[in-house]
């Protein structure tokens, strides 16, 4: 952390200010208009529910139990990453590659905020970047590992060459302003109850989730409403929880797991639902078959799959990889926006150095639309 812009002042970044008392004002307008279509009658609120219960069933429940592993081994085995890079010379670009290519956006914020401080090259930078998947991630590896068994270690690599190559051919002077300071993302400081009461419910719905994964009609064999029961009340309460969120971007390891769960596992669910919704309703009530209508438009799905990962955040890139699950998009749509969207990542990118930050976010396009179109003209049907 570096003297010059105070703390206060940079850490509003990260820090929502349209709050109403506890609620986010379009948060909670989203909230409203959730509750409203669950509980509208006829056959708008039919479908809304059974939605937000397959959403939650098979997709919420197994994305917190992900981040529960995940951020429980963090914690477990934590060590000082920016002071690690900074030594590590010769290796900052591999290093920088593999905590971008962890789940989730902190490791490829750790990054942005070293350079900011002076502590790793611009190429370190580019590779973490590309590396990343963001919250996307945590998505992919619940619902489709052997997705993600590919997807992550291709960014990897995709990563590691991208930040080779710049810190070898880059030509920009980039020097990073080190008189900035940087607050990742501010703790929330304590355990909620709707922290446990969330995690509590989403682990019941993993039980949901896993039965139906063998085959089990979960509805016959635990009954319909106590399904409908504890999914509606376990997607709800993550609403309430991003409805009331303070944190516009990833959530700081300095909070108990419990909490970084819920806030993560809410948010990514919000998307996932919004995707559900979404092409649901184009098919029953618009009568709009979105998967024929995007293989009309076959061959500009990885080039605007690419685009969406311009937009800063995991919000629309875990509306890409749902597309995907639903075998809406193709895989060369997919990797494509892997590599080329960074995640929270790129609101600390932007905050910092705006300037380097749109210039690696053009260096890992050239990747994104080289590996997206190989995928899409030499493997067409390659996992999709």
């Amino acid at each position: 952390m570096h003297s010059g812009m105070s703390t206060e002042t940079n850490s509003q970044i990260f820090i929502a200010s349209d709050m109403l008392g506890p609620f986010r004002g379009r948060r909670l307008l989203m909230l409203c208009l959730f509750l409203g279509l669950a509980l509208a009658p006829g056959p708008v609120g039919h479908l809304t529910r059974g939605l937000m219960v397959d959403a939650y069933v098979q997709v919420s429940a197994f994305v917190a139990a992900t981040l529960l592993l995940f951020y429980g081994a963090e914690r477990l085995f934590r060590f000082d990453i920016g002071s690690a890079l900074k030594k590590s010379k010769g290796f900052q670009v591999p290093m920088a590659a593999i905590l971008g290519a962890t789940p989730g956006c902190g490791g490829a914020v750790v990054v942005v905020v070293a350079y900011s401080s002076g502590n790793v090259s611009f190429g370190a930078v580019v590779a973490t970047l590309t590396a990343t998947m963001g919250d996307a991630a945590f998505l992919l590896i619940a619902t489709r590992p052997d997705a993600a068994l590919v997807v992550l270690p291709l960014s990897f690599i995709v990563g590691i060459l991208s930040g080779w190559f710049v810190d070898r051919f880059n030509r920009f002077d980039l020097t990073p302003d080190t008189s900035g300071q940087c607050e990742i993302a501010p703790v929330i400081g304590r355990t909620r109850w709707q922290d446990y009461a969330y995690v509590g419910l989403t682990l019941v719905g993993l039980v949901f989730g896993v039965t139906q994964l063998t085959g089990t009609d979960i509805f016959a064999r635990y009954g319909k409403d106590l399904i409908f029961s504890l999914a509606l009340a376990g997607s709800f309460l993550g609403l309430f929880i991003w409805a009331t969120s303070p944190l516009k971007a990833m959530t700081n390891i300095a909070d108990h797991r419990l909490t970084r769960v819920a806030e993560e596992t809410s948010f990514i669910s919000i998307w996932v639902i919004i995707a559900y919704l979404s092409y649901s309703y184009a098919e029953t009530f618009g009568g709009f078959d979105l998967q024929a209508a995007f293989g009309t438009i076959g061959v500009l799905l990885p080039l605007i799959a690419v685009l969406v990962g311009f937009v800063p955040g995991c919000g629309p890139q875990v509306l890409v990889a749902t597309l995907y699950l639903n075998r809406v998009l193709p895989f060369a749509a997919l990797i494509g926006n892997a590599i080329s969207n960074d995640g929270d990542a790129l609101f600390p990118a932007i905050a910092l150095n705006p300037r380097a930050a749109l210039i690696a976010t053009g260096y890992s396009a050239i990747p994104a639309l080289i590996v997206g179109y190989g995928f899409y003209i030499l493997a067409p049907g390659f996992m999709n």
